[in-house]
């Protein structure tokens, strides 16, 4: 199995992999005659090697703009280049990673954290097997992460036990304050985790 990645606003896609040429979580090399940049999303300059920032993409592929949506292509569309709106990495070989939404981060005291990295962690523990990662008002911090945990059979781990196991792999920033355990973690049809479901499920709450 090999990884690429595209969207429908570029026909459809600007990095992939060869058969024999992928790498682990990687979705690959820009493709012909593409270029891309990885850009700091609040300052607009751009980044090097391993720094995680917005994937900007220019090529032949790009649509021009959306019909009668003016303003929104421009939201989109940088002189030729596409904001993607993900979050990536470029490697020293020009393999791309993408880590999360930009959206989707969560700003802790100035920090950020990618969901999709705690997710990653917390589904390495043998009795989790299942999570979601939001983040959540916080009157010091700003935003905390808060963890949805679907347990796997049989298992019985606390919330402390989970915070526990994290700090061992991840700054302290980045440790959900909150942990929820459900029955599930709703999903699309994709399989794309429903993040706005959770937090409307929060607000009904309080």
């Amino acid at each position: 199995m090999v990884q690429g990645y595209g969207m429908t606003e570029m026909s459809p896609i600007s990095h992939a992999s060869g058969w024999s040429l992928s790498r682990a979580g990687s979705v690959g090399t820009a493709a012909p005659n593409t270029w891309c940049r990885i850009v700091d999303p609040e300052t607009g300059a751009d980044l090097g090697v391993g720094q995680p920032g917005e994937l900007w993409v220019k090529g032949p592929q790009v649509m021009l703009g959306y019909l009668n949506r003016p303003e929104a292509t421009a939201e989109m569309l940088q002189e030729g280049w596409l904001r993607t709106g993900d979050l990536a990495e470029v490697d020293e070989d020009g393999y791309f990673y993408i880590r999360d939404r930009l959206k989707e981060l969560i700003k802790v005291k100035g920090f950020q954290v990618a969901p999709a990295e705690v997710e990653a962690e917390l589904l390495g523990l043998p009795e989790i097997a299942d999570a979601a990662v939001i983040g959540v008002p916080d009157d010091e911090a700003g935003e905390v992460p808060m963890a949805f945990i679907v347990r796997a059979a049989g298992a019985d781990i606390s919330d402390e036990a989970i915070r526990s196991r994290l700090r061992q792999t991840l700054a302290s920033y980045k440790v959900p304050t909150r942990v929820a355990f459900v029955e599930a973690i709703p999903k699309s049809a994709s399989g794309k985790i429903l993040r706005r479901v959770l937090r409307d499920g929060l607000a009904r709450q309080s």
